[in-house]
């Protein structure tokens, strides 16, 4: 049987579509990149923001037009199971997130063929659909946090970690087929472990710790740290570990005190500027990674300029900005004091425009310095060589390093690359040599 995939959202849910994928193949199916050739189609769906469930909807929708077995998958299904089956009358199954531990058992329901038998899903058993020198590795699942704005804890319920020692296998078992650098992600890494021992201390330090003593490991990255539950043990961690990248991803949202309340946040300002400050003290040469929301109900002028100075002071290295999508279902939905939607895309464009010429100018600062390059891709037209150092995240989110090489390099290397130029987000370069 030839099975197509779509996967939509975030890694985290990219990483679900791994596992689905591997319980797909190993019964036997065959994955294809044409839907036309396939036999069935899976839609894994993003439920988070209006525009991601749009998004969703639409995908499904093309998908149908193939006139194969649909089935659909992930967030939105679990949010809108119900209205999915009443409007999409053509979707063949819609698998919800609470029915992932038995999927296997709808599996072999659904397709009913014999030869076809499928499995558990595990996490140590993936298909990675990504390159398999950068995999993602997912700690925990769902968040505590309840902020006003978001609809995760409704789709994916409070957070669990998994076990340490079950995390570190899994890395274990990935950089035996060729990872260099492992990312890892959840809706709050900070708060790994806590659920797991009486003290209810996070346990991310030790889990560094843990996989970096993996043999082949060469770049460990945290991503979605939430900022007061950072400790000194983490940043010392940090530090001192040469493997553990000094990259922060560190979303705040916002920086007005009267706006993160309403949006459930803890911290405020002097926190967060004296935060950032002990972190770029500690490590100069960190990279600080933030995500805002712009146009929350009751966000004056006064909030958004505050926020627009504090982006000019803080300077961060890389910045996302989300405008405020109204979720039905969350605490936020009835605020009142609604900010046109004209105003919203204003206020993103005025900061993007600001992080722009930060992020052109703390390039410029990397020109004849080397930086470690993970070799991702090569151009053979241009004669390019594409990659990334710890300061630039996976799937191009912080843009990526762009290099020649007069000597043949293997996708998969760790090298040096002199920087000779900025290019926007991007810097350019030359290789040097390999890293040792």
């Amino acid at each position: 049987m030839k099975i197509g995939f779509i996967s939509l959202g975030c890694a985290k849910n990219l990483v679900d579509s791994e596992m689905i994928l591997a319980i797909l193949e190993n019964a036997g199916c065959e994955i294809v990149q044409n839907e036309e050739e396939a036999d069935a189609i899976f839609v894994n769906t993003c439920g988070f923001i209006e525009p991601a469930k749009e998004e969703s909807r639409e995908t499904i929708k093309e998908m149908s037009r193939y006139g194969k077995k649909l089935i659909v998958v992930g967030c939105y299904a679990e949010r809108y199971r119900e209205q999915l089956l009443k409007e999409m009358p053509f979707i063949d199954r819609v698998i919800t997130l609470a029915d992932y531990p038995k999927i296997h058992l709808i599996l072999n329901e659904v397709f009913n063929q014999e030869g076809l038998k499928f499995l558990p899903l595990k996490y140590e058993n993936r298909l990675l659909a990504t390159s398999k020198f950068s995999p993602y590795v997912k700690i925990g699942e769902g968040c505590n946090n309840n902020c006003t704005y978001c609809a995760i804890p409704l789709i994916r319920g409070k957070f669990r970690s998994r076990p340490l020692e079950e995390v570190v296998s899994e890395c274990r078992k990935l950089v035996k087929q060729g990872a260099k650098e492992i990312n890892l992600i959840s809706q709050d890494t900070t708060r790994f472990g806590r659920d797991l021992n009486p003290e209810k201390r996070s346990l991310l330090p030790e889990l560094l710790r843990e996989i970096s003593m993996i043999k082949g490991v060469k770049l460990i990255r945290v991503l979605y740290l939430y900022p007061d539950e950072i400790t000194d043990e983490l940043l010392l961690e940090v530090k001192n570990n040469p493997l553990v990248a000094p990259y922060f991803d560190i979303p705040i949202q916002h920086i007005s005190s009267k706006v993160l309340k309403r949006m459930n946040r803890r911290g405020d300002e002097e926190f967060l500027k004296g935060l950032f400050k002990k972190i770029k003290d500690m490590m100069p040469e960190a990279i600080l990674r933030t995500t805002y929301i712009v146009g929350f109900p009751g966000e004056t002028e006064a909030d958004f300029n505050q926020l627009l100075k504090f982006t000019e002071e803080v300077e961060f290295d890389r910045l996302g900005v989300f405008t405020y999508s109204k979720e039905e279902d969350t605490a936020a939905y009835d605020f009142e004091d609604e900010i046109p939607e004209e105003v919203k895309q204003e206020r993103m464009d005025k900061i993007m425009k600001l992080q722009k010429k930060i992020t052109r100018k703390n390039n410029r600062l990397q020109v004849n310095k080397v930086h470690q390059v993970l070799v991702e891709n090569y151009d053979p037209e241009s004669k390019f060589y594409y990659g990334r150092s710890f300061a630039f995240a996976p799937d191009d989110i912080d843009g990526m390093i762009v290099f020649q090489s007069e000597k043949e390099l293997q996708i998969g290397d760790f090298v040096n690359v002199l920087i000779t130029t900025s290019y926007g987000y991007d810097l350019i370069g030359d290789y040097v040599n390999e890293v040792k």
